[in-house]
Order: C-alpha cells, then sequence, then structure tokens
C-alpha cells in the first residue's frame, strides 16, 4: 500500500511511505512528478538505491514494516528524508566515500555501491545517529535552465 500528501506545492513538505518492496517505479514517480526532466535521470538513480537501502537492508524486506519520505520542492532546490524501521546501522562520518573497486571480489557483491551513488548524486547526505534516517538534498540550479521549470 502506497500513502501519499500529494500533489506537492512550492515550499511545502510531503509525505509517501509504503510498505517494504523492491517495487518502486510508482513510488520513483511520485517522487519526482515536479522535477524538471533534465535532473530526473540522475535523482531517480539515486532516489532508487536510497529507498533500496530502507526497504531491503533497512526492513529486511518485512512487509509489516514501512518506508517513510519526506520530501520537499521548489524550484532551486529539492529535499527528501527517508526513514525506515529497521535496526539501524553505522553510517559513513564523513562525505569521503572510497571509490568502487575495479573488481568486486565476490561474485553478486556491491557492497557500498549504493553509497557511492549517493555522494555521486547528491549536494548533501546526511544520516541520524541511528542509521535509520537519511537526509539528502539537490539543487538544480546549475542542472536546469532557466525558463524551463514547470
Amino acid at each position: 500500500m502506497i500513502a501519499s500528501s500529494l500533489p506537492p506545492t512550492v515550499s511545502q513538505w510531503h509525505q509517501v511511505s509504503f510498505a517494504s518492496t523492491l517495487y518502486l517505479r510508482p513510488i520513483l514517480d511520485c517522487l519526482l512528478v515536479d522535477i524538471p526532466s533534465e535532473a530526473q535521470a540522475d535523482l531517480r538513480l539515486g532516489l532508487q538505491e536510497a529507498l533500496v537501502n530502507a526497504a531491503k537492508h533497512g526492513n529486511q524486506l518485512d512487509p509489516y514494516k514501512t518506508v517513510f519520505v519526506h520530501f520537499s520542492i521548489n524550484q532551486n532546490q529539492c529535499w527528501w528524508i527517508i526513514c525506515d524501521q529497521g535496526a539501524g546501522f553505522e553510517p559513513p562520518t564523513s562525505r569521503r566515500v572510497a571509490p568502487l573497486p575495479k573488481k568486486v571480489p565476490e561474485v553478486g557483491c556491491e557492497c557500498g555501491r549504493g553509497l557511492y551513488i549517493l555522494y555521486q548524486i547528491f549536494d548533501d547526505v546526511h544520516w541520524n545517529s541511528d542509521g535509520t534516517e537519511l537526509r539528502l538534498s539537490k539543487s538544480l540550479k546549475a542542472l536546469v535552465p532557466p525558463g524551463s521549470w514547470r
């Protein structure tokens, strides 16, 4: 089930929540509805990584646990706060994340890939001390040509 407080309007916070799942297309579509097309591809990838981490690693894909996303979008800036109901993890202490290895040591192991992507796409990436809440922001000023905002 998906719950939402859409449609988003300028300078207001909204919320989307959903049971832990990896079927994220409708959630991503909802979160990106007011994002200019020039910025959507990167932000979709970054948000997908963050939502997968919350549902899969945080909530262990438990359908009785919920992922909550609070978000605000305006012409210059976007913010997302993603919360899970998991046990948390020890978040990185700095923005410096090692580059992806050229050769993955274990077949199927993509350890660190999601964190790497988050730090590459978003301007700010911050977790709460428990590792159950992720705050992301992205400036749209450099990404979107003047006059192209909806």
